[in-house]
């Protein structure tokens, strides 16, 4: 692989934007693909499907055999709130190779004994989001019922375009969310993009049914995004 094409793949990596190289099993020529312009690519719809895969592979077309290589960030979901249905997401969207971070600024519940082998921060989102930025490959599920929580990694998602926005609360709940966080600059339309009531609708009873609910839709969401979803960040 050429020096400069190593060198792009690294730089996508390290802004945790998803790339490819295509490369000619016949000709072994290769070129780097980007999900921003994968459209305009003779495999564009191949590429943008392994993109939302996350697998590599090859491909055949009237020019022959193609060897698809692609780097996609490792996805994340970030989990406002150490409640009792955080305790069951997180397990479950680790098994499913979620890198997870529950964050809340309230001891009594983010304590290591209630998230053993999660990602824990015992501080204010949008302090910790400051050194860990939102993306397209990250999921936000805000849990806390708590505005003062809640609102300002919601807003954070929705100007990232992170792939997944939930939220717990009703629906009168969310109006009265909406017209927060509109207050502050979000449109209507980045406000439909938001999960409420959040994850599918099951008839969920529990905490660890709604976890189920929740992870249902996140992984719904990552593998069926839009190209131009993955594109943003």
């Amino acid at each position: 692989m050429q020096a400069t094409l190593i060198s792009e793949i690294n730089e996508a990596r390290a802004k945790r934007r998803p790339v490819a190289v295509v490369t000619g099993l016949g000709d072994h020529a290769q070129r780097l693909v980007t999900a921003d312009n994968a459209g305009g690519d003779p495999l564009g719809e191949a590429i943008s499907n392994r993109f939302r895969s996350g697998k590599s592979g090859i491909v055949t077309d009237e020019n022959g055999e193609h060897f698809i290589q692609v780097y996609v960030p490792p996805p994340r979901l970030v989990i406002i709130g150490a409640v009792h249905i955080s305790q069951a997401l997180a397990p479950m969207a680790r098994s499913c190779n979620f890198d997870v971070t529950v964050i809340d600024p309230r001891t009594a519940f983010a304590t290591p004994e209630r998230f053993a082998e999660t990602k824990l921060i015992a501080d204010w989102p949008e302090d910790v989001l400051k050194d860990a930025p939102l993306d397209a490959y990250t999921a936000l599920a805000a849990l806390t019922h708590d505005p003062k929580i809640d609102d300002i990694p919601l807003k954070a998602a929705l100007e990232a375009g992170c792939f997944y926005v939930g939220a717990l609360g009703s629906r009168k709940t969310h109006a009265k969310r909406a017209a927060r966080l509109m207050e502050v600059g979000i449109t209507q339309s980045q406000m439909d993009g938001i999960d409420a009531p959040i994850g599918m609708d099951i008839g969920a009873a529990n905490p660890a049914e709604i976890a189920v609910a929740v992870l249902a839709r996140v992984i719904e969401a990552l593998r069926k995004a839009p190209l131009e979803q993955v594109a943003a960040a």
